[in-house]
């Protein structure tokens, strides 16, 4: 069956209010983990126009790259490491403006200026997996982009 996406043309808050509701229904009936993170990366990505989008999954000490959208990355990262795996130990969303400023960034692409990183939790709080977003330009996430992402991964 295909899929379409309506893409908003609006704000960064119309868009995401006219996201939300897709992803749902898209996501509603499939329980397959890798397909829908990998939907929703490419909602994110054809909607938002960033740099990268994707996701890494916990296993054992270390995040794995999972479904993205974008060019090659960094296939590992440690806890604690970079701004992914600081949001992974700190259990909370980054948003960091500009990724040179934040020590101990990992350059998986040097083409990568500003990043967000959102913790995937189950119930009791337990990170399983982040949400990693990069944009080519400075300071392009904020506070609505932190709460919104955070709304839609809840759905996974």
């Amino acid at each position: 069956m295909a899929e379409d996406l309506y893409i908003n043309a609006g704000s960064k808050t119309e868009k995401y209010r006219a996201l939300l509701p897709q992803l749902k229904n898209l996501l509603a009936g499939e329980d397959d983990l890798i397909a829908n993170l990998s939907n929703v990366s490419a909602a994110l990505k054809e909607t938002f126009r960033f740099f990268w989008v994707g996701f890494y999954l916990v296993k054992g000490e270390e995040l794995v790259l999972g479904p993205f959208q974008g060019p090659i990355a960094c296939t590992r990262i440690r806890k604690g490491r970079g701004v992914c795996g600081t949001a992974w130990d700190r259990a909370e969303t980054l948003v960091v403006p500009d990724v040179d400023a934040f020590p101990g960034h990992i350059a998986c692409s040097s083409l990568s200026r500003s990043e967000i990183v959102v913790p995937l939790k189950r119930e009791d709080g337990e990170v399983w997996g982040v949400l990693d977003i990069d944009s080519d330009d400075l300071g392009s996430f904020d506070k609505t982009d932190a709460r919104f992402l955070e709304e839609m991964i809840k759905m996974l």
